[in-house]
């Protein structure tokens, strides 16, 4: 008789499972998908980068699809728009002379956030990354000393280099204004071997833009003061150095994938409204600059109050586990995979563990400010990091992306997360990071 229980309890729930399945597959529409895809990665988008009219032209694209899907502004905002200033730092003169030789200005990224000279000043370590050495820890050790440094580092380290420059082409500081910083450090891509003498001469000036975040909710019926995040970033670099002819960096992975997907789950379960607690869904600002967006709507919001954080980042092609599959960031830091994959059993779907875990990703991306506080806030990606060629290139476009693993993905997030939205599981807390 407990057998025949058993069996019946197992066919219900394969039952309930297909229903919610072909749900899924109704209300999360491929075409659909393609056609946010395409609309955010467009060449009239200019690549979305911070600061540009491009990105202003992507947020109101993602407004009018928070307006038609029938979400509310976050409380006490009348519009989806979440506005904030930051203090921007902009380069007016970058001289460097090595041994009295000029350095080109495309070999020089300088961190600072105040006009300096140096003319071979005491107070200036003078050190180097070598191309045995490894980059990420030097580079940390480096930055982290809180001293004036002047950091030659191997052309073998060009690509990471070139990441650099476009992150701190303007220093974006949100605390203070940025001509207040002390940080002095000087980084020179090249051979330059028993620097003698060397003069720096740093001039700036600073402007106070305005960014903002793309967000909307749909209050719980039973927890409404639980909260339940979905994001990814809308911005990108824009326009960057041109390649065969191309300067419009497209971002259709990195992240109009993520975003589309955020925007196609408010759909879903605005269509469903069944959810207990409430549902936020942001589209982030200013993360290929140093994370700005979600730093400020982590600061919005009670992150003792907020359950569970879906960042989805770049699941546009297939990852290295294979079709159906994406990896989640940080798997080990909670039990938020575990119920996620349990959502997911009698369907062709898996999560995976982060397989690039030296890559430090869980740090990387929007879901770090709020994993910081504590919260269960992982990112879901599919994208094999180690090898992909397209990532930050002006080839990373639509034509690129598989749109059926794209769909077959936020399906799965939508049927593994049902269980948090229903307020029926609560992932555990983070271990929180102090700095």
């Amino acid at each position: 008789m407990m057998r025949k229980r058993n069996i019946i309890t197992l066919a219900l729930l394969a039952a309930g499972l297909s229903s919610q399945a072909q749900d899924v597959n109704k209300l999360i529409d491929q075409k659909d998908v393609e056609r946010i895809i395409k609309t955010l990665s467009a060449d009239d988008m200019q690549g979305r980068g911070t600061f540009t009219p491009g990105i202003d032209k992507a947020a109101t694209f993602i407004e009018s699809e928070f307006k038609k899907a029938g979400l509310q502004p976050l409380t006490g905002l009348t519009s989806y728009r979440q506005g904030f200033t930051a203090y921007r730092t902009s380069a007016v003169q970058k001289q460097v002379k090595l041994d009295g030789q000029m350095v080109p200005e495309a070999n020089v990224v300088v961190i600072a956030g105040a006009n300096f000279d140096w003319n071979n000043n005491t107070d200036v370590q003078v050190a180097r990354i070598t191309a045995e050495q490894n980059f990420q820890q030097e580079y940390r050790t480096y930055i982290r000393s809180g001293k004036k440094t002047l950091l030659i580092i191997d052309p073998k380290f060009g690509e990471t280099f070139g990441f650099l420059k476009e992150r701190f082409n303007s220093n974006v500081n949100m605390q203070a204004p940025a001509g207040t910083g002390t940080q002095q450090v000087v980084m020179v891509l090249g051979i330059y071997d028993n620097v003698k003498l060397f003069e720096v001469n740093y001039k700036t000036k600073t402007d106070n833009p305005s960014l903002f975040n793309v967000a909307g909710m749909i209050p719980g019926k039973s927890k409404p003061n639980e909260y339940v995040v979905f994001s990814g970033h809308y911005d990108h670099l824009g326009i960057i150095k041109p390649m065969e002819g191309d300067s419009i960096a497209n971002g259709a992975d990195d992240d109009a994938s993520g975003t589309t997907a955020m925007i196609s789950l408010a759909k879903y379960y605005k269509k469903l409204n069944n959810n207990e607690r409430t549902l936020i869904f942001v589209a982030f600002t200013a993360e290929e600059i140093g994370g700005f967006g979600s730093q400020y709507f982590s600061k919005q919001l009670d992150p003792e109050k907020t359950v569970a954080m879906f960042n989805i980042e770049m699941i546009g092609k297939t990852s290295k586990f294979g079709q159906n599959t994406a990896f989640i960031t940080g798997y080990e830091r909670s039990d938020f995979g575990e119920i996620l994959q349990r959502n997911l059993q009698g369907t062709a779907f898996t999560f995976h563990p982060d397989p690039y875990p030296q890559q430090n990703l869980f740090y990387r991306s929007d879901n770090a400010t709020l994993a910081r506080l504590g919260v269960p806030a992982h990112t879901i990606s599919t994208d094999q990091i180690d090898t992909d060629k397209l990532y930050h290139s002006v080839d990373d476009e639509f034509s690129s992306l598989d749109a059926a693993n794209i769909t077959a993905t936020i399906r799965a997030i939508a049927l593994s997360s049902r269980s948090i939205v229903a307020g029926k599981d609560t992932p555990k807390r983070i271990a929180k990071l102090e700095r």
